[in-house]
């Protein structure tokens, strides 16, 4: 009869544990969707106004473009130490990646020829 309330008891235990991991997962997912939501307002207008200043054989249009859309903020991390950040607008099938640390756009045409 110990053995068995000891096995429930455990049993309880991990489950209200897994509740609280997931709970906590839940909430913190929450606050980076909201910050990463933050951080692409934040660089819109920054990205724009590069991607259509930025040198290349075609041309960027954002403002007056027939189809544009927002990929958004993305990272990839190059080692231990680094990671590289870009934020992604498509206008016309143009893409433009643009770093909003170095400030600095690249364009292409397809995601083959993009930087």
């Amino acid at each position: 009869m110990t053995f068995q309330r000891i096995v429930v008891a455990l049993l309880v235990l991990i489950v209200a544990g897994l509740g609280a991991i997931g709970y906590f997962e839940w909430k913190m997912a929450v606050q980076v969707r909201t910050l990463k939501a933050f951080v692409e307002g934040y660089v819109f207008n920054e990205a724009v106004m590069a991607c259509e200043q930025a040198k290349s054989s075609t041309p960027f249009k954002w403002n007056g473009g027939k189809s544009t859309s927002v990929i958004g903020l993305n990272s990839v991390k190059l080692d231990k130490y680094n990671v590289s950040a870009s934020y992604t607008l498509v206008a016309d099938g143009v893409y433009c990646d643009y770093d909003p640390i170095k400030r600095k756009a690249g364009i292409g045409s397809s995601f083959l020829e993009r930087a």
